[in-house]
């Protein structure tokens, strides 16, 4: 919906900017195979955000620890880390394509990137497929220092309108819920095969007999990595995709196959606990924390 309004708003040659969320083999994956499919809207082109500190890790940088100084791997030039992680955005690309959707990497720059290691991932980007590759400083710059990505968005759209390209799904609504959870975890994790505990089992058999076999899923995993295994960095395939568990949203319209160890978002309250939360005018305490 809110799609559908800003398209309204900003009339026939205008952009409107959703985000898929992080990973093109998680955000960009469900966006493109659930949401595209009940809004009848197809993205004209796809940004992937990329960073030389992620790209280093994914190229066997030391592990990143919340709460503790980056190691000196990640704030000093090293090219060579930078191309060998280079395989992870390829993957992602590679998925992308996989919708006939043109992609264009925004490398996004922090102080310690040096020309050759932003250089490395735009040569890169560009022979892995992407359309374009461009620098950002929108953190430092603000506006301006994004212009080259408006840019090349508005290009590579106008491109892919003029070429006639065709968004396609990597999966039919018709196909068993084991086949499309298969067509994900082979064209996209590149896994090897997939596995199902007895429970999943069970809980596919029951939803096909109730008639639910024609929705989408929505795959929950690690977003650390194309595996469950959120340690396995880089490009990792021929691992095998566990699905512990699989659940029906029948109202939000897809099948769920929960894998590996994910564990899933409790849900809210009807009413949210800042309700009950204030401060005393009499001691100046806040109240209602516990």
């Amino acid at each position: 919906m809110a799609d559908k309004v800003a398209l309204k708003v900003v009339g026939e040659g205008g952009f409107v900017v959703t985000e898929a969320g992080f990973g093109a083999d998680i955000g960009f994956e469900k966006f493109a195979n659930i949401k595209t499919r009940y809004s009848g809207l197809e993205p004209n082109c796809v940004v992937l955000v990329a960073t030389v500190r992620a790209l280093k890790m994914h190229g066997g940088g030391p592990p990143v620890v919340a709460g503790r100084p980056l190691d000196h791997a990640y704030t000093s030039e090293n090219v060579d880390l930078v191309r060998a992680g280079c395989c992870n955005l390829q993957r992602h690309i590679e998925n992308i394509r996989k919708f006939n959707v043109p992609v264009v990497v925004a490398v996004n720059k922090f102080a310690s990137d040096t020309d050759g290691e932003l250089n490395a991932v735009l040569e890169e980007a560009i022979k892995y497929g992407a359309s374009r590759a461009v620098i950002c400083q929108h953190h430092g710059q603000g506006g301006a220092g994004a212009v080259d990505l408006a840019n090349a968005v508005k290009e590579t759209c106008e491109a892919s309108k003029a070429a006639g390209q065709s968004f396609k799904f990597l999966y039919e609504d018709s196909l068993p819920i084991k086949d499309k959870i298969g067509a994900i975890a082979r064209e996209i994790y590149a896994a090897g095969n997939v596995e199902y505990s007895p429970e999943a089992e069970a809980a596919l058999k029951r939803y096909e007999g109730m008639g639910f076999s024609n929705l989408p899923v929505c795959i929950a995993k690690t977003q650390y990595s194309f595996s469950t295994d959120a340690a396995a960095k880089g490009a990792p395939s021929g691992h095998t995709l566990l699905v512990r568990e699989v659940r029906a949203s029948v109202g939000a319209g897809f099948i769920i196959a929960i894998c590996g160890d994910m564990m899933m978002i409790p849900g809210l309250p009807t009413r949210p606990a800042f309700y009950e939360i204030d401060i005393d005018p009499a001691t100046g305490r806040i109240v209602g924390l516990s």
